[in-house]
């Protein structure tokens, strides 16, 4: 599904130059900071020079970079990049298998189930756009199966009354997978971690207030959930500690609501495939609005969406209808967070006529149809910190691959053993056709410039910065350290801009010329890159900088290196 990745695995990465890069940089600075210089990864003191920088204003996901370290150790950073995302592929299709099988008894079923989480198009396409925290979706199926473990389980002295309870684990197993699930989702993704404790405790709230209130007097019942959270705990300090220093700093700061509002999901996003699908998916993109595609890749696959209905229909039958309501009002709910702040359809806000006892207050002639999620935005606790609402979607696919697991179970029954393995081969067939990108074309080289093995060869830890100052926190510049090691006033920083970077980058923006060149100096920058092709009169230009006290030092692979006269 993949291919032909494995045979680029050390020096390419699928797509084009992006995030990417910036997590393969991760992987080998981690591995720097461990093993050669025995320091602490996340103060990455060389990265937005001289202040400093934490890793915190971006998703670390040391889940996903500990999948990476054992080959990190044996070969590139990029192989090590390309090993861990085969993983998530891998783990989540089996541990998503594995919990159908226990829920159905049918290798069938959960093959299928297995199949159709791992190449979900959402997987794809944070794949192929390089959001390795993104793809890590394994811990999602094993925190589920430990959650409904727990919730399902009947209380001491009871007998089990539905084929549900009868097939969980014992409640010292799902106290382990609901606590090890979430304490891995929270070292994959904060994202991830703040969602899945929002959907999580809403189908628990569901179930306790509506499906079975006598649960609270039972004193088993709440002894597992304390120990379930002991376990976890750990896990979610470690993950959380950075953010919470830097909020309590200031520096994480809540979104603007236009930031937010474009990244709303429509129906139309899982319903329509892949726009990377070998058959139809150029109609796909040539008919439908696809402008945010990466996170707009929710397709949920026709063979899922029918297996799924066919469970619910059949609920009685599977012994699990209590477990697919509770997925039912989960998967409702990140179905509709996943909407956004405001009704969308193809890409686009959906408004309506500003309604006449409004058109006094408000100066406009149509309005937004507002959904739960604007509330949310507005007052629930660090909602505004999100800004891509639309990855609310994966919990809907994870539910409907479930279920679809359950369905399939049911569908298999009817059926002579002669007959179930042709029936299940073909089924997952259809869904590995549903799902198909195609062989990948579109290939990355992940390689250093001449100059940053150049500046590698230069003596001392003098600071560099790049020219001009609009591509200075591009991804790849900060894996360019990697090679040069020299302190960087750049950074990826696109996220949340630290305070230095802030301030210096409209100035800097302006080089060259008499407040940028001083500041240069403040900030005592030795190496000044400047690119010749971005300036379109470049000898005027490099006559500027001279004139500004800087003298062209070397050229290697036409970068133009500059130093202060005064320091030569």
């Amino acid at each position: 599904m993949t291919w032909p990745l494995a045979t680029r695995m050390s020096d390419q990465m699928a797509g084009q130059v992006g995030d990417n890069i910036y997590f393969v940089w991760m992987i080998g600075w981690f591995k720097k900071a461990l093993i050669d210089l025995h320091v602490n990864p996340f103060n990455v003191w060389f990265l937005n020079y001289p202040e400093g920088w934490s890793l915190a204003y971006t998703e670390i996901t040391p889940a996903q970079l500990l999948l990476a370290a054992p080959f990190s150790l044996i070969a590139s950073p990029t192989f090590a990049y390309n090993a861990a995302h085969l993983l998530s592929f891998l783990l989540s299709g089996l541990i998503m298998s594995l919990w159908v099988r226990r829920l159905t008894d049918s290798n069938g079923a959960a093959l299928l189930a297995g199949t159709a989480y791992a190449f979900l198009p959402f997987h794809f396409a944070h794949f192929l756009i390089g959001h390795l925290n993104l793809s890590g979706l394994q811990w999602f199926p094993l925190f589920f199966w430990g959650f409904f473990d727990l919730l399902l389980y009947p209380p001491d002295g009871a007998t089990a009354s539905g084929k549900y309870q009868d097939r969980v684990q014992p409640a010292g197993s799902a106290i382990v997978k609901t606590g090890i699930g979430l304490g891995l989702i929270a070292l994959t993704s904060q994202y991830y971690l703040y969602m899945t404790c929002l959907i999580a405790v809403f189908i628990w709230v569901i179930y306790t207030a509506f499906i079975n209130r006598s649960i609270w007097c039972d004193r088993n019942f709440w002894k597992h959930w304390i120990f379930a959270s002991l376990v976890a705990l750990p896990l979610i300090a470690i993950a959380v500690a950075p953010y919470v220093s830097l909020a309590g700093r200031g520096e994480l700061p809540d979104r603007e609501l236009g930031v937010v509002r474009p990244y709303s999901a429509g129906l139309t996003d899982f319903l329509l495939p892949s726009t990377d699908h070998f058959v139809w998916g150029s109609w796909v993109g040539a008919h439908f609005n696809r402008d945010m595609w990466v996170e707009g890749t929710l397709y949920v696959g026709l063979v899922n969406l029918g297996l799924a209905v066919f469970a619910w229909l059949n609920r009685q039958k599977t012994g699990n209808r209590k477990l697919l309501i509770l997925m039912g009002a989960g998967g409702a709910l990140a179905l509709l967070l996943a909407m956004g702040t405001d009704l969308h359809w193809n890409g686009a806000p959906v408004e309506i006529p500003t309604p006449a006892f409004l058109q006094g207050m408000i100066s406009r002639s149509t309005i937004p149809i507002p959904l739960p999620g604007w509330l949310l935005f507005k007052y629930f606790p660090l909602y505004a910190k999100l800004r891509a609402l639309m990855r609310f979607g994966i919990f809907v696919l994870l539910f409907i691959c479930t279920a679809a697991g359950l369905g399939a179970a049911q569908v298999l029954k009817r059926f002579a053993p002669r007959w179930k393995s042709a029936l299940t081969v073909g089924l997952i067939l259809l869904v590995l056709f549903d799902f198909y990108p195609g062989p990948y074309s579109e290939f990355a080289k992940v390689q250093a410039r001449p100059v940053d093995a150049w500046l590698a060869s230069q003596p001392g830890s003098d600071a560099v910065v790049q020219m001009p100052f609009s591509i200075a926190e591009d991804q790849e510049h900060t894996y360019y350290t990697l090679v040069h090691g020299k302190p960087y006033v750049g950074g990826f920083f696109n996220a949340f801009p630290p305070a230095q970077y802030k301030r210096i980058k409209p100035i800097l923006n302006n080089f060259p010329d008499k407040e940028s060149t001083a500041l240069l100096r403040d900030l005592e920058v030795h190496w000044v890159l400047v690119d010749p092709t971005c300036y379109p009169d470049w000898k005027k230009t490099r006559k500027e900088i001279e004139n500004f006290g800087f003298e062209l030092e070397a050229e290697p692979g036409g970068m133009a290196v500059f130093i202060p006269q005064v320091e030569k």
